[in-house]
C-alpha cells in the first residue's frame, strides 16, 4: 500500500514533541508498506532534511518514512491569527499533494481540524479512501476554550461534518471523542478508539535514577510537569499548589516544569515575583532524554484546565509517558484519565481547583516511599497490559489496511 500521512506536527524521536505519528508510520513500514509524510516546520520536530529549492521544501527518508517538510514554521506561542493562517496554508498546500501523488490511501491526523482538507480533496476528486485521526473535538473545544467568533466556529463544524461523512474510517483518540463521532457521523462508519500510547522502552523503570536536574537536591521530592506550557494546560493550578507547599514551610517538593509553550514565560515570572523558589522552569529536551528525566520524578503531574470537554474527550501524552516510567500520576480534572487512575491506583486524583488538596497529595507522597513504589508499579502494570505503544500501532495498521481494500 502507498500512503500519504499528514501531519503538521509531525516528531522524530530526535526532537521534543509526540512521537505517535513517527511510530506508527514506523509500523506501516515493517508490514511492508510505502508511507510518505507530510508535515510542517516546527522546532522540535527533529528533523534536518535536505533542501529540494525546486519544489519548494524539504524532503528525505527518515527510518525508511518518506519525509516531506514543507516551509510552514508554526510555534503554539503565535497568536490565534497566525496559527490560523499557518493553518490554512498547510491544508492547501497539502491538498495539491494529495491530488498529484500516485497513492492508495489518505490518512490525516488533527490537530487542527483543517488537517481534513487534504484527505477531503483526495475523496472528493480522485475517489481515494480517506481515514481521519481526530485528537481533538472541534468546534467543541475551542469553543470551551474562549473562542466565539461565529465564522470560524461555524468552518470547524463544516469541517468536521464533511470529514466524518467523507472519511472511510475514524480513530478517535479518546472515549467522549469517539462517542460524539457516532453520533455525528453516518451510521455504519468504523470508528476506532486508539489513545496515545506507551513507549515501553524510552519510558522505563529500568531507567530510574538520582534527579540531576538544576536546582534539585538529593533530597527533594520532584513532582515533574512535561509537555505544553499553554493556556488550555490549566498551569496556574501548580502555582497554587506551590504558594501552599511554601506558606506551610515546605521545602523538599519541588515542582519541576519542563517544555515550552506560551504560557511558559507568564508562569516564570509569577513564580519569580512571588518568590516561589519551588518551581523549577526547565526547557524542553529530546523524546530520549525525557524518558530517564522521567524516570527520576517522584510524580508525574496531569494537569489542565477544569473544562468538560477534557473530560472524557483528551488523551494526553505525558500521562502515558509516566505510565511508562513507572511513576505514580497526580491529576487535578475529573474523566477517563482520573478513573483509569483511581481503578488502578496508580497515582492520586484531586479535585480541581483545590490547591490544598493538592498540597497534600504532594506531602503525602513525598512521605511514603513504599506507596510511591506501589504506585508506580501499578502505572507500568497498566501501560504495559492496556496502552504498549506497539500493539495500538498493530490495530492502527490494520485500521488503515481495511480502508484502502
Amino acid at each position: 500500500m502507498r500512503l500519504l500521512y499528514f501531519h503538521q506536527h509531525f516528531t522524530t524521536p530526535a526532537g521534543s514533541s509526540g512521537t505517535r505519528s513517527y511510530e506508527f508510520a514506523r509500523a506501516l513500514v515493517r508490514r511492508g508498506h510505502r508511507v510518505t509524510v507530510v508535515c510542517g516546520a516546527h522546532a522540535f520536530s527533529g528533523l534536518d532534511l535536505p533542501q529540494d529549492a525546486a519544489r519548494g521544501w524539504a524532503r528525505g527518508t527518515v527510518d525508511g518514512i518518506d519525509v516531506i517538510s514543507l516551509p510552514l514554521p508554526y510555534s503554539n506561542r503565535d497568536s490565534l491569527l497566525r496559527r490560523a493562517f499557518v493553518f490554512t496554508r498547510f491544508a492547501l498546500r497539502s491538498a495539491r499533494i494529495a491530488l498529484t501523488e500516485d497513492v492508495d490511501l489518505v490518512f490525516a491526523t488533527s490537530t487542527p481540524v483543517s488537517a481534513a482538507i487534504p484527505g477531503l480533496a483526495a475523496k472528493w476528486f480522485r475517489g481515494i479512501p480517506f481515514v481521519f485521526e481526530v485528537r481533538d473535538l472541534w468546534p467543541d473545544l475551542p469553543r470551551a476554550l474562549g473562542v466565539r467568533n461565529p465564522f470560524v466556529l461555524g468552518l470547524m463544524t463544516l469541517l468536521e461534518r464533511l470529514a466524518y461523512r467523507s472519511a472511510d474510517a475514524v480513530i478517535g483518540l479518546a472515549p467522549g471523542i469517539v462517542d460524539a463521532v457516532r453520533e455525528r457521523s453516518s451510521q455504519g462508519l468504523p470508528v476506532e478508539l486508539i489513545p496515545n500510547g506507551c513507549d515501553l522502552e524510552t519510558f522505563s523503570p529500568a531507567r530510574r535514577g538520582p534527579c540531576r536536574l538544576p536546582g534539585v537536591g538529593p533530597d527533594d521530592f520532584v513532582a515533574g510537569f512535561t509537555g505544553s506550557h499553554g493556556p488550555a494546560n490549566g498551569l496556574n493550578a501548580v502555582l497554587a499548589a506551590a504558594r501552599e507547599l511554601k506558606r506551610r514551610g515546605d521545602r523538599r517538593v519541588k515542582l519541576v516544569f519542563l517544555g515550552d509553550g506560551r504560557e511558559k514565560g507568564r508562569l516564570a515570572a509569577v513564580a519569580r515575583a512571588e518568590g516561589l523558589d519551588n518551581c523549577l522552569f526547565l526547557p524542553p529536551v529530546s523524546k530520549v532524554a525525557l524518558g530517564d528525566v522521567t524516570a527520576s520524578f517522584g510524580c508525574g503531574l496531569m494537569v489542565l484546565r477544569d473544562v468538560p470537554e477534557f473530560r472524557h474527550g483528551t488523551s494526553p501524552n505525558k500521562f502515558f509517558d509516566y505510565l511508562s516510567a513507572g511513576v505514580p500520576v497526580l491529576n487535578n480534572y475529573p474523566g477517563w484519565v482520573a478513573d483509569l487512575i483511581d481503578g488502578r491506583r496508580c497515582g492520586v486524583v484531586v479535585p480541581p481547583g483545590d490547591s490544598a488538596a493538592f498540597a497534600d497529595a504532594l506531602q503525602r507522597l513525598a512521605s511514603d516511599p513504599a506507596t510511591c513504589a506501589a504506585m508506580g508499579a501499578a502505572a507500568r502494570r497498566l501501560a504495559e497490559e492496556r496502552f504498549a505503544r506497539d500493539d495500538l500501532a498493530e490495530t492502527f495498521c490494520v485500521v488503515l489496511e481495511r480502508a484502502a481494500r
